[in-house]
């Protein structure tokens, strides 16, 4: 008997009902699908708490790693940010399971790996291996599975500092972490990341795509990510991008781990001006 098959889906960003539909096709709807998502669950779409609860009740079937949008959620929750006038998060801050909702998500990880390939949201910078990037990970995650989660979020605000450095400690390690996994597009040749530049790849004898970077450590498994939808569907070897702007009223994509085939719903109704 042949293993489950894996999909995984690009940023859904509070857009449910295209979620909806596509976990409906014959292909995601197997009970023995795992579905792996890449971050950004809710925020900017039009309805973010139903897209939120829909991916908690796949159970065990789904595995999903944090985004820049999902970390926003909790520290909007927390106090630690402003409710931004563009943010669809008020129907999840308002709802009765908002608790339970909430927990569940600051419960899921930055990295998930398996299968020769590794999911995170938006990159990994070229000086970690992928052990490296898994453990510093897991240093986020259990600040955010601690009773006082609310300063650990507080604690992972900020731009700088821009570069790795293996003798960082406290908040300043925590950004470069939270950044690099969950924010990061653009870097200077030495690594350092660039927050400026959320266009398409530049090309720029001094600034590239992370993942172009000619110092990258590990390229021994496929890194899928998401976050970057001016970079869109990008299929390589060695990277995969499945941002494909369902938010912006593009589509919704999924893509199969074992050869990578593809399902997209279409997201015009998700179209948002924010």
């Amino acid at each position: 008997m042949s293993a489950p098959d894996i999909w995984v889906i690009g940023d859904v960003q509070g857009c449910a009902q295209p979620l909806r539909a596509l976990l409906a096709h014959p292909q995601l709807a197997h009970p023995d699908t795992e579905i792996w998502f890449a971050g950004d669950l809710v925020n900017r779409g039009p309805d973010s708490l139903g897209a939120l609860r829909l991916i908690r009740s796949l159970g065990n079937r789904a595995r999903v790693v944090l985004g820049n949008h999902d970390i926003h959620l909790l520290a909007v929750a927390a106090g630690v940010r402003k409710h931004g006038k563009s943010d669809t998060l008020q129907d999840i801050l308002a709802a009765p399971d908002r608790d339970e909702l909430l927990s569940w998500l600051r419960h899921r990880p930055l990295m998930v790996r398996g299968h020769r390939h590794v999911m995170v949201h938006a990159g990994i910078l070229p000086a970690w291996t992928l052990d490296q990037a898994q453990a510093l990970a897991h240093e986020i995650e259990a600040s955010l599975q601690q009773d006082n989660w609310q300063q650990a979020v507080h604690d992972l605000y900020g731009e700088e500092p821009l570069c790795w450095d293996d003798t960082l400690v406290g908040p300043e390690r925590m950004r470069v972490i939270v950044n690099a996994l969950t924010r990061m597009r653009m870097c200077q040749i030495n690594g350092s990341m660039n927050f400026q530049h959320k266009a398409g790849p530049k090309d720029s004898p001094d600034l590239k795509p992370w993942f172009e970077l000619p110092a990258r450590r590990d390229l021994s498994e496929t890194i899928v990510f998401g976050h970057w939808s001016a970079l869109g569907l990008n299929i390589r070897p060695d990277t995969i991008c499945l941002d494909t702007g369902c938010v912006w009223g593009r589509s919704l994509t999924a893509l199969r781990l074992r050869d990578h085939a593809l399902i997209q719903e279409d997201c015009t109704a998700c179209r948002t001006r924010a």
